[in-house]
């Protein structure tokens, strides 16, 4: 998700149809008391256009890889601090060879399903088998189109044959796209409907009450792999809106916030120290997009993605519309990542009229050029249609465009944005794992995740091949930099900003600080409940 969403990501985090706030208080029964309640704008339902959100082989969204990451078990899994993945359902794991071709890792002894389902090296190969054989459109199997073949051996043993050298294969291991499935319950060919589901990771889940807007997930007692759960219950209520989940954590009836933190907010906590609700500010890696429909008769011409890119001004939007929850980004790749470079920012320098006058009426475009821009309808609160009011402002004050901005329907936005519909739309972005690469290859690759007409032979030919063969992440920085420059002067797509991550909960709520990963996914089993001061 991520990394996997068409939608905003950390600001608005609406992902599925609309829910409202279910306002039963945290307290009341002895089952209620023992869970923690966690909050989130990030919806999950069963729909038209996400029939399987529990299936691994189908589901690319970050409400889907929350509830994946905490009740699935994957060979390699986020670590609890820094970049590389550690051992999770695998006892080991390593690249058999120097060229980074072939990976190999040996399951743990004793590991079960649900169901009582013994978990084996078959089962991760059918998982992996299963996923690429399903291939959804703009689905998490991208992760794993570089596999030409994986094979369980004896001894536990499952090996991936690798069709390139790809120094980044463990983290995408460490992903809910490779979540492990049992064998003898999903269907081999096609993708799990429903909300039912069998795993082996560290909760079970107890209850998926669609109407009543809330899942329940309790601690799974035969989890073998990384660290025991410290609490024995955790309900995640979704909410309709920022300011009714904002409500519910201050009123009490959610112990913790994830996602639909507003900058309003975040005044509010830091203003009053004394409300017993602390707020932790991480470093986040969410990303927003605008994408291009290269094959458009007017944004297909490079000079008019140009133009737009000189004069959109990122820090007025950041400043107007994100001013504590963003900062503006000047490349695909995020800052803190090895590799990222400023490369709009050295293209363009600062927003100019006058700069996107020249190379409009040196390419012989006509002014002002009809642009139309789509976002997804968001609820009431979100601040998506605030900010692409301030978008069109921008492009119609220059004079050198004449844009309009059209919400469209939630549910179907990703489906119509994948077939090309927009001339120009939103995209968000929250890596599956913290590398350059997660912000290069699943754009510009073949059979990428936007299903982009936009190809660069010698990204793909020449420099993502070059980043993958390198073990040691800091050689790939000049290659990850070229990459980043001819994206910024082709312009498929326009960075806008990058999230900061924030994550709020009550005073007795411990472990707050580390349930959230670098790829903003939930890592429930941190928490847990103390004392509040």
């Amino acid at each position: 998700m991520n990394r996997r969403t068409l939608t905003p990501p950390a600001m608005a985090g609406l992902l599925a149809l609309a829910l409202v706030a279910c306002s039963d208080g945290v307290g009341g029964s002895d089952d209620e008391e023992k869970s923690i309640v966690v909050g989130t704008t990030a919806r999950l339902a069963v729909t038209e256009d996400t029939p399987a959100p529990f299936d691994p082989a189908a589901s690319y969204d970050v409400s889907s890889w929350n509830v994946m990451r905490n009740t699935l078990q994957t060979l390699l899994r986020p670590p609890r601090s820094g970049t590389d993945p550690v051992r999770d359902a695998a006892e080991r794991c390593a690249f058999a060879y120097k060229k980074n071709d072939r990976y190999s890792c040996t399951v743990r002894d004793g590991l079960t399903f649900s169901n009582g389902n013994k978990l084996s090296a078959e089962d991760v190969e059918f998982s992996i088998e299963r996923l690429l054989r399903i291939n959804l459109e703009g689905g998490p199997a991208s992760l794993f189109s570089n596999v030409d073949k994986v094979e369980a051996t004896g001894g536990n043993k499952v090996v991936f044959h690798l069709k390139k050298p790809d120094a980044t294969f463990p983290y995408k291991l460490a992903t809910p796209a490779a979540s492990i499935v049992d064998s003898e319950t999903y269907p081999a060919g096609r993708v799990a409907k429903g909300s039912d589901g069998t795993g082996s990771g560290p909760y079970l889940v107890d209850d998926f009450d669609e109407k009543g807007r809330k899942l329940i997930l309790a601690r799974n007692p035969d989890y073998r792999g990384g660290p025991e759960a410290k609490n024995e219950k955790i309900e995640l209520r979704f909410f309709g809106s920022s300011g009714a989940l904002q409500k519910a954590l201050t009123s009490g009836d959610i112990d913790v916030m994830n996602r639909g933190i507003t900058s309003r907010f975040v005044d509010r906590l830091e203003a009053e120290q004394d409300d017993h609700i602390d707020l932790v500010e991480q470093t986040g890696q969410g990303v927003r997009y605008l994408v291009f429909d290269t094959e458009d008769k007017t944004v297909g011409r490079r000079a008019v993605r140009q133009a737009f890119a000189q004069v959109v001004d990122r820090k007025q939007l950041v400043g107007d519309v994100f001013p504590r929850t963003a900062e503006p980004l000047y490349s695909v790749v995020p800052g803190g990542l090895t590799g990222h470079t400023n490369s709009f920012f050295n293209e363009y320098g600062e927003p100019s009229v006058k700069a996107a006058e020249r190379t409009l009426r040196k390419a012989k475009v006509k002014t002002p050029v009809k642009i139309s821009l789509h976002h997804a309808r968001t609820g009431r609160g979100g601040v998506t249609a605030t900010e692409f009011a301030m978008l069109k402002k921008q492009l119609n004050d220059s004079g050198v465009f004449e844009a309009d901005v059209k919400a469209e329907p939630l549910n179907s936005y990703s489906s119509a944005a994948l077939k090309g519909k927009y001339q120009v739309y939103g995209f968000g972005w929250l890596p599956d794992f913290p590398d350059a690469d997660n912000f290069i290859a699943p754009f510009l690759e073949k059979n990428n995740v936007l299903n982009s007409p936009y190809a660069n032979k010698e990204i793909r030919d020449e420099l993502i091949p070059q980043t993958r063969r390198e073990p040691d992440r800091a050689d790939a920085t000049k290659s990850f930099a070229r990459a980043q420059n001819i994206v910024a002067d082709d312009v498929p797509v326009l960075p806008l900003w990058q999230s900061k991550q924030y994550i709020a909960a009550h005073d007795d709520i411990t472990g707050v600080e580390w349930a959230l990963n670098s790829s903003s996914l939930l890592q429930l089993w941190e928490l847990d409940r103390g004392v509040s001061s």
